[in-house]
């Protein structure tokens, strides 16, 4: 779901961009992006998880997730 969505939003940021549409393409790229981390994040931990080898988070995107914790 989230490859779909990042390509799907890709090209559309693309497009507006080129079309000048500075404004919506940003919007649709920032999304774009979010969704590539997103995807980025589960194959490491898939990977990890499979590997055994998750001590203490083993994905690029920990210091995002860090920022969302919650505190006790």
């Amino acid at each position: 779901m989230c490859l779909i969505i990042t390509i799907i939003m890709s090209i559309l940021a693309i497009q507006n961009l080129v079309s000048e549409n500075y404004l919506t393409g940003a919007v649709q790229l920032s999304i774009s992006i979010g969704f590539l981390l997103l995807l980025i994040n589960n194959i490491q931990r898939t990977r990890c998880e499979r590997n055994g080898t998750c001590y203490n988070g083993c994905s690029i995107t920990n210091w995002i997730a860090s920022l969302f914790k919650k505190k006790p």
